[in-house]
């Protein structure tokens, strides 16, 4: 995505209008347009104004996604009471189905016991929490997940 988007999109998100940014930073509707149109960039004091006024750190701006952002907020908004009410599999089982399917075909207990296993020797060696250990352990697997994906597939 270019940075015209990215300004444009963060400038909505906001509610501003290309003149209320305008006025804020002291240019033209046009210059505005021509940022978000990327006729034009901002300098990098201008750029940091943006960012300050969208409510972004520059790096936010520069690789703004809403759909993220918005994923981010709601589950910043979302209470403890909230999540315990939803449940995870099913939202997550329609885009992914093998949710849904794999506990008639898998050994879960014998995959449960091995993660109990290093869920335990997580707490001990780091002195964590029953939840810390379990959400150290699930950012590794997802780590795992990403490297995995990052490799070429094998050649068979």
């Amino acid at each position: 995505m270019k940075l015209g988007d990215n300004l444009f999109r963060a400038r909505k998100k906001c509610g501003l209008s290309q003149e209320a940014v305008a006025e804020k930073l002291g240019v033209s509707r046009q210059t505005i347009s021509k940022w978000e149109t990327d006729e034009t960039l901002p300098d990098i004091r201008q750029s940091k104004r943006l960012a300050t006024l969208y409510r972004l750190s520059l790096d936010e701006l520069i690789d703004f996604d809403m759909d993220v952002k918005e994923v981010e907020e709601a589950i910043e908004r979302t209470s403890a009471a909230v999540e315990e009410k939803i449940d995870w599999t099913k939202a997550w089982g329609k885009r992914f189905p093998v949710l849904l399917q794999y506990r008639e075909r898998v050994d879960t207990a014998r995959y449960a016991a091995g993660l109990e296993k290093l869920l335990e020797e997580l707490k001990a060696e780091q002195s964590y929490s029953e939840q810390d250990a379990f959400l150290a352990l699930k950012d590794i697997l997802a780590g795992v997940w990403k490297s995995r994906q990052a490799q070429p597939p094998e050649n068979t």
